[in-house]
């Protein structure tokens, strides 16, 4: 199981750090990866990262503003937001991929954590 925290209300222009903890197994022979999905609008990629953290992918959206990083001893991976803006309200998804690479694709995530909501108001 995934099991995603650190979701909240926050100003435009705050922070929030969101984490992803597995229960169960070992996440540290796949690539993990965020996903969000706004109100009426089909999900989408976020950031990601492979099995060893040697790489990392994000959205143009969030590039710059946010870090995907993680703990393979505490099988945890994180998500560091920073300069959040309204248009990044969505609840978010963690989300641990078919093999050791990352992907954009919503069809290589195997595993989908339950979500956490991100607002950020204005």
């Amino acid at each position: 199981q995934l099991q995603a925290s650190g979701g909240g209300l926050v100003q435009a222009g705050g922070s929030l750090r969101l984490s992803c903890a597995t229960s169960g197994r070992t996440v540290s022979s796949v690539g993990m990866g965020w996903f969000r999905q706004a109100p009426g609008k089909e999900r989408e990629f976020v950031s990601a990262i492979t099995n060893n953290g040697g790489s990392t992918s994000y959205a143009d959206s969030v590039k710059g503003r946010f870090t995907i990083s993680r703990d393979n001893a505490k099988n945890t991976v994180y998500l560091e937001m920073n300069n959040l803006k309204p248009e990044d309200t969505a609840v978010y998804y963690c989300a641990a991929y078919r093999g050791p690479f990352s992907s954009k694709a919503t069809a290589s995530v195997r595993y989908w954590g339950q979500g956490t909501q991100v607002t950020v108001s204005s």
